[in-house]
C-alpha cells in the first residue's frame, strides 16, 4: 500500500470547488460525465461511469471532504482527504490519499494528476 499528497493551484474560489467537488450537477460540468454525489456522510459515490465509487465520510463546507475509495477487498481503507485554503491565485487543495494498491498506485497519481485536478485546473482558466 502506498500513500499519495501533493498540492495543487486551482484559480477558483474555495467555495466554487467545493461546489465542483460535491454537486453533482457541477462535477458534470467540468468532467463531462454523469455523477452520483452527496454531502450526506455515509452516502455512496460514483464517478466516470463508476470507474471511481466509495463512501462519503465528512464534509467542512467549503473547506475539507473526506471519502473512502473502494479497491475490492482491501484490510484498510483507501481514504482521500481534500482541503481547500484561500490562496492568492484562487484555491489551494490539499490532497492526501492513504492506503493506495500498489498495483493502482500510478493510474491513480496519473488520474489526480490529469483527469481530476488537471480538468478541473483546465475548467477554471482565465
Amino acid at each position: 500500500m502506498k500513500d499519495f499528497k501533493k498540492y495543487y493551484i486551482v484559480n477558483a474560489r474555495p467555495e466554487d470547488l467545493y461546489l465542483a467537488l460535491t454537486n453533482p450537477l457541477t462535477i458534470h460540468l467540468w468532467s463531462g460525465e454523469e455523477a452520483e454525489m452527496s454531502t450526506e456522510p455515509g452516502s455512496e459515490f460514483s464517478l466516470w461511469e463508476g470507474s471511481i465509487t466509495g463512501k462519503n465520510i465528512e464534509f467542512e463546507e467549503n473547506k475539507k471532504i473526506v471519502q473512502q475509495w473502494y479497491f475490492g477487498e482491501q484490510e484498510e481503507p483507501s481514504l482521500v482527504t481534500i482541503k481547500l485554503h484561500e490562496h492568492k491565485q484562487g484555491c489551494s487543495v490539499e490532497l492526501r490519499h492513504t492506503n493506495i494498491p500498489d498495483e493502482d498506485f500510478q493510474d491513480i497519481v496519473d488520474g489526480w494528476d490529469g483527469v481530476y485536478f488537471g480538468a478541473l485546473q483546465a475548467f477554471y482558466e482565465d
